[in-house]
């Protein structure tokens, strides 16, 4: 009786146990957000979770490029109807599934009541099978940004020490706070000269932060300028892989350890993507 009683609890537990959701960010293009992003998915992926990376880029997606792959279907074809999620999901390097980026945003607002449930009934199955879901969000605090970070349990907000990059990642971090956000915020500084230089411009950023938006954002860490991550991508593999032993590749994966503490959590609300729905809709 005891044994029924625990494998019972057990299968309660799964059902309502759904993937940690972090949305990598950026006020502005050109801060190496998909890098980062696609680099920890690979990373989270060879640690034993199962991992989702989802281009949440409608125009201008480009995880395939840094992934290798030669992509057939992405996410248009789910929301034209004429793929399930399970047949736009691409299997990348160790293990980790991808779904690609492509045009037609414009399209939900379009979509019929029939249409919307099917499709949220389609990315909610992503939740409920992964243990964690990176998002890989376009550049920009457009609405449909807005609403993939807010709906997420974790946003990381990447910026460079460059002026216009900091204020840009201020700009984003401002929005979220006047959405009242109520998940955990982490800056992250990349293509930074010196370690010096990352921490002070985390330490600028999160002094204007705390001053001016009452709210604390924590320390995701440095990147430091690497000219092997252009590399990387010029031959198509994730920096992780394709110069293991580097310092950013060192970085990166000391990152995705710390994200990936406590990945797993309970919900007893919407999930992800009825969160997001709720924001377009």
């Amino acid at each position: 009786m005891r044994n029924e009683a625990t494998c019972l609890q057990q299968r309660v537990e799964n059902c309502q146990r759904k993937a940690k959701v972090l949305a990598v960010t950026s006020g502005k293009g050109g801060v190496g957000k998909t890098n980062i992003a696609s680099n920890l998915a690979v990373c989270l992926a060879a640690s034993g979770k199962k991992v989702l990376l989802f281009d949440a880029d409608m125009s201008l997606g480009n995880s395939d490029i840094i992934m290798g792959l030669n992509s057939k279907y992405n996410i248009s074809h789910l929301i034209s109807g004429r793929k399930t999620v399970e047949e736009i999901i691409n299997v990348g390097p160790e293990g980790l599934e991808v779904i690609c980026g492509s045009c037609g945003l414009e399209e939900l607002a379009n979509l019929s009541e029939f249409q919307r449930q099917r499709i949220l009934n389609e990315l909610s199955k992503l939740q409920n099978s992964n243990d964690i879901i990176v998002i890989d969000n376009a550049a920009g605090i457009c609405k449909s940004v807005v609403g993939f970070c807010l709906s997420a349990d974790h946003v990381l907000v990447v910026t460079t020490p460059q002026a216009t990059a900091m204020a840009d990642a201020y700009a984003m971090i401002k929005v979220l706070v006047g959405n009242r956000f109520g998940g955990r915020m982490s800056l992250i500084v990349n293509m930074a000269e010196s370690m010096k230089d990352g921490k002070r411009t985390y330490q600028q950023i999160s002094r204007v932060v705390k001053q001016f938006l009452n709210t604390h954002i924590y320390d995701a860490g440095v990147l430091l300028r690497d000219e092997r991550l252009n590399s990387a991508v010029r031959q198509r593999k994730p920096v992780v892989l394709a110069y293991p032993k580097s310092r950013i590749s060192s970085s990166l994966v000391a990152l995705a350890a710390k994200l990936s503490k406590g990945s797993a959590a309970l919900h007893n609300g919407e999930g992800f993507f009825r969160k997001v729905a709720d924001w377009f809709f």
